[in-house]
């Protein structure tokens, strides 16, 4: 671990700092599996107690140079809290995912994409279609919000809270998709199956005439959707080990 990093590390709580890694685990992730779109997308977590705060990235680096001392610590009005800190956040990212750890006591990671697939199905008139296990998987925990423009405008957050109500999955029409979880790796564990569904929807709408499952498999596998956050039990501690035979240095 670099001086700075150790030097940041010293200034908070061991349970931040646990956050803070899972945290700049996820945008390596999501910079691994080909999902982010430059500077402009977002995720954010609880940092633990009652202050709420939460951590976001800092606006201007690439999610393949987040680390968990560079991510920016902000309040529920988007100033950010962190001593001597000088990076700004996104607007747009602060009203999405304030709107959203402010309205979800339990929220304590929200993750917003712009990638391709997910953007295409948000488009598409019926959403996500359950042309793959996978989709019928996350389908139940699927909800929609109609574009505003970009997410400059606080108005939009009490809209965004009342389309998203309790549920963990949300396309973003005509923009993007967003997931949120009792932690950063249910909330990664959403988006992953989200966008491998999207992904096969793009694919297949391109063969021609889809099969379509029958009524009863869709029930069965909508009951079987319950477990779906839970799989992140055993996908994270993968995924992190993942990183760390990478060589990366999220965690510094």
């Amino acid at each position: 671990m670099s001086v700075t990093a150790t030097a940041r590390k010293s200034e908070m709580s061991d349970a931040e700092w646990e956050v803070r890694k899972d945290l700049a685990a996820a945008y390596r992730l999501v910079h691994l599996y080909g999902w982010d779109d430059l500077v402009f997308t977002h995720l954010s977590a609880r940092v633990p107690g009652p202050e709420h705060h939460f951590l976001i990235n800092p606006y201007g680096l690439l999610f393949d140079e987040i680390t968990a001392s560079s991510l920016v610590k902000v309040d529920e009005d988007g100033q950010i809290v962190d001593a001597g800190a000088t990076n700004r956040v996104n607007p747009a990212g602060f009203t999405i995912h304030s709107a959203v750890h402010m309205a979800r006591e339990e929220a304590g990671a929200v993750l917003h994409l712009h990638a391709a697939d997910g953007v295409a199905v948000s488009a598409h008139a019926d959403g996500l279609l359950p042309l793959s296990q996978t989709a019928m998987l996350a389908i139940p925990h699927i909800t929609f919000h109609d574009y505003e423009g970009v997410a400059l405008d606080l108005d939009e957050r009490e809209r965004l809270v009342k389309d998203l109500a309790d549920k963990n999955i949300m396309m973003l029409r005509n923009h993007g998709t967003l997931t949120v979880g009792k932690d950063v790796g249910e909330a990664f564990t959403y988006m992953y199956f989200l966008m491998k569904a999207c992904q096969i929807q793009v694919r297949t709408m391109g063969m021609g005439k889809p099969h379509l499952p029958s009524q009863d498999a869709l029930d069965t596998t909508a009951e079987q959707s319950k477990m779906l956050g839970a799989g992140s039990k055993l996908a994270w501690p993968a995924l992190i080990r993942k990183l760390e035979r990478m060589g990366s240095d999220y965690a510094t």
